[in-house]
């Protein structure tokens, strides 16, 4: 895997998925804590994933609105490298975060149209890193892994003061467009290496890391 684009795989539910995930490069593994998705994990069980996670790998928790008794939970049962917040926390309530719990902090944040661009800069002043998704369609039951990609153009050449990964829609066959047309230096997939939802598949992850590395 270049070392130009960083990588990061999300949803994993498996030892295979983290090991297919780390045999292929990627720079991030992502264990998500989110009833409502198709990869939503226990405690016990991304525990379990976490330590199987070679050192050099980042283990990011998702979580959506979660509250301080959940993060505590989850900090103390599952060692972590980031949290990533994918809700509708504040930056206030991020600053809290990290103040809380000494861990570094991505900020998704949705992105459909100009006027979601502002808010970025916002949350690039208190987060440690910024994700860049799609803007989740009215009345969806996630906020992201929805398999939907944004405008790129609205953020072509644009740099934050944060390092920043660009989500929403990606795969095997637009990866590579998505970087050379955004610039993002870091990407996160989900859905788009996947047989079914919640069900990583090797050879697409493999693919995947191959199209950013040529990108």
């Amino acid at each position: 895997m270049s070392k130009a684009i960083r990588v990061k795989i999300c949803g994993l539910t498996a030892a295979p998925d983290v090991s297919a995930a780390v045999a292929a490069g990627a720079s991030y593994v992502g264990f998500v804590f989110f009833e409502k998705s198709p990869r939503h994990l226990g405690l016990a069980q991304a525990a379990a994933l976490a330590l199987a996670t070679p050192p050099g790998v980042a283990k990011v928790a998702l979580t959506v609105d979660a509250d301080d008794a959940a993060l505590d939970a989850l900090s103390a049962a599952v060692p972590l490298d980031f949290l990533q917040l994918h809700g509708h926390e504040t930056p206030e309530r991020v600053q809290h975060i990290k103040a809380r719990y000494g861990l570094p902090v991505i900020k998704a944040i949705g992105v459909a149209g100009a006027d979601d661009l502002p808010q970025i800069d916002v949350y690039a002043r208190v987060a440690d890193q910024l994700l860049i998704d799609a803007k989740p369609p009215k009345g969806a039951a996630r906020p992201g892994g929805n398999a939907l990609a944004f405008d790129w153009s609205l953020i072509a050449g644009r740099r934050w003061t944060v390092p920043w990964l660009l989500a929403g829609g990606l795969g095997p066959d637009n990866v590579a467009e998505a970087i050379t047309l955004t610039g993002a230096r870091q990407v996160d997939v989900s859905s788009g290496v996947e047989s079914a939802p919640g069900v990583k598949d090797p050879a697409l992850i493999r693919a995947f890391m191959e199209a950013a590395k040529c990108s």
